[in-house]
């Protein structure tokens, strides 16, 4: 195993999104770190993908919306790979629920997933990542949604709240840990064909809506928000630094 192969930690990879941004790693190098809650064939066949394009892998099971999971997922890439390069906070779920049906257990369910799996996880990288404690830097790239500027779709109040949370807790960290050598960074994804859409009519309806809700006139790839991640991710974002990139077809 090659010691100077960058480590990177993809929350939520065993589909979607983030299953691309760990199979692109993959291909250019990266030892990757993929995490699934409960789809685990899925993320092992992930794991085996970037092997067979010749990267490394390693799927990591963990629901990161607790904090002692996450503790015991970070140790567990540590001994597999060694100390992480790059998080990206890609684990969330959509909601398709009005106001007047919340209850504890869906908004804090959401809120586990889409926020706090985003603090618990940047923590231990941090604990990693920090120059002050004498670690080498690194990047930290958050998943974000338009939802957070739009309000997102019918019965996507708590969904697009979750996000709009995320990027206040992007740029804030990004305050935080300049001083670090962590750059932190957002993407913020729109109607992308994925199967996150199930919920919502599946790709089938976001297809049909993007015709004459997105400027481009179609829906984005999870390839495309990969291409947008790793570049975050890597040297050549070097001055890039509490930002929030759209990757929504001018939406």
């Amino acid at each position: 195993m090659s010691a100077d192969k960058k480590i990177i930690l993809v929350t939520g990879a065993s589909r979607g999104i983030g299953a691309e941004i760990a199979l692109l790693a993959g291909e250019r190098g990266w030892r990757v770190g993929v995490n699934y809650h409960r789809s685990a064939e899925a993320a092992n066949h992930v794991v085996e993908q970037v092997r067979r394009s010749g990267g490394e892998a390693v799927a990591l099971q963990a629901d990161v919306g607790k904090l002692a999971e996450v503790q015991r997922m970070f140790r567990e890439l540590d001994e597999a790979f060694g100390t992480l390069d790059v998080l990206v906070n890609n684990a969330g779920v959509l909601a398709n629920f009005r106001i007047t049906d919340v209850d504890e257990d869906n908004v804090r369910e959401l809120y586990e997933a889409n926020v706090f799996s985003a603090y618990y996880c940047a923590r231990e990288a941090v604990r990693r990542m920090a120059t002050s404690r004498g670690g080498r830097g690194g990047a930290i790239v958050n998943m974000s949604s338009v939802a957070s500027r739009l309000g997102g779709l019918a019965g996507g109040t708590a969904y697009a709240g979750s996000k709009g949370a995320l990027d206040s807790f992007n740029l804030s960290l990004a305050k935080e840990l300049g001083p670090e050598g962590i750059r932190v960074n957002a993407l913020r994804p729109g109607l992308i064909a994925t199967d996150i859409h199930a919920i919502h009519g599946g790709v089938a309806h976001a297809q049909e809506l993007a015709k004459t809700a997105v400027p481009m006139g179609r829906t984005g790839s999870a390839r495309e928000v990969a291409e947008a991640a790793l570049w975050l991710a890597t040297e050549q974002a070097s001055y890039v630094h509490g930002a929030v990139l759209d990757v929504a077809g001018g939406r």
